[in-house]
């Protein structure tokens, strides 16, 4: 089952042209199996050496949805969506026991023994040389599985926002990951369907920010 009102999921272009940053949604749940292949399609991001070094949350009961919009200056867009999905991001995920991703990637015949034994040598050492670079490169894979979720959603016929507005202890405390200085929250994201729709409110010319191997060398299509 796809969804209420979506019987054929969207295109992959047609989700990023169509989508937008939903304000208001309707309490309407989502299926338990429209939900996995939410899920699934969002784990199946890329990240740095596969190490997946997020954690998502999936902030579903009533309550819990009520204590993450007092920690998000109480946007109500938490409380009417069914769920939100709340991003957090790992620094250290490099220095935990990645055998069980190692082993994986062997048993799907997408790494050979060279490259595990790569991998074994090359992650830490990346690690450390990011220094204080982990956290900003943790966020950045978990908004790259952020952005899976918001066109994965939109193709089967949900609508998402992207959230602004959270103070990342209270949005901690509430997800029981009080206790880890080192977590960092990316983004929170309301998932359900709209309200009301939005337009598009357009985009820039190309000429404004985007470049032709030099910044002011301006792109024009």
């Amino acid at each position: 089952m796809i969804s209420i009102t979506q019987t054929q999921p969207l295109d992959v272009p047609s989700a990023i042209a169509q989508r937008r940053s939903i304000k208001t949604f309707k309490t309407d749940p989502i299926t338990p199996e429209l939900l996995k292949q939410l899920v699934e399609l969002t784990v199946a991001a890329p990240s740095s050496f596969n190490m997946q070094g997020w954690q998502i949350i999936i902030v579903q009961d009533e309550a819990q949805k009520a204590a993450l919009s007092a920690a998000s200056w109480n946007q109500q867009q938490i409380v009417q969506a069914p769920v939100t999905f709340v991003f957090a991001a790992d620094p250290n995920a490099g220095e935990q026991d990645l055998t069980p991703i190692l082993e994986r990637g062997l048993e799907t015949g997408a790494w050979n023994e060279k490259t595990i034994n790569y991998f074994k040598t090359s992650i830490p050492q990346f690690q450390a040389g990011l220094g204080d670079k982990r956290r900003e490169y943790a966020i950045k894979d978990a908004m790259i599985a952020a952005t899976h979720l918001v066109l994965a959603a939109e193709s089967l016929g949900l609508s998402t926002c992207f959230m602004n507005g959270w103070i990342e202890d209270q949005v901690k405390e509430v997800i029981g990951a009080g206790d880890n200085p080192d977590l960092a929250i990316a983004v929170l994201v309301p998932v359900g369907y709209a309200a009301e729709p939005r337009l598009n409110p357009g985009r820039l010319p190309f000429s404004s920010n985007i470049s032709v191997d030099k910044i002011g060398n301006p792109y024009v299509g």
